[in-house]
């Protein structure tokens, strides 16, 4: 258990410090890192705005995953496939919010399309 709770820490470690960038708005638009849809492509204020949106979604992500790393370890008797599965469900869970938040805060952003 202590390989897996030192992989979902990382884990979590590696999300705080992708995000860092896109907060603060270090990372120009492009096509490999960052929130990559149309819209933000195409405009870089968008890009920006987005970005720092979705960084600190990440951020957030990555320190539950730090936590949820040791904290699940510190169950007595947790086993080894629950402990795996419980902190899988808390970063998929929380990639999921952060996901579903960051869409909804670029449509708020972007203006509605003409027909």
């Amino acid at each position: 258990m202590a390989t897996l709770m030192i992989l979902y820490v990382a884990s979590g470690v590696l999300l705080a410090l992708l995000s860092v960038p896109l907060i603060l708005g270090r990372i120009p638009p492009n096509h490999f890192y960052g929130f990559r849809v149309q819209a933000t492509l195409k405009n870089r204020q968008l890009w920006y705005s987005a970005n720092r949106y979705a960084g600190w979604r990440l951020l957030v992500v990555g320190l539950i995953s730090i936590v949820a790393g040791v904290a699940f370890s510190q169950i007595p008797g947790i086993s080894v496939d629950t402990y795996a599965l419980a902190c899988l469900a808390m970063v998929a869970v929380g990639l999921t919010v952060a996901l579903i938040q960051s869409v909804r805060r670029l449509k708020s952003f972007t203006p509605p399309r003409q027909p």
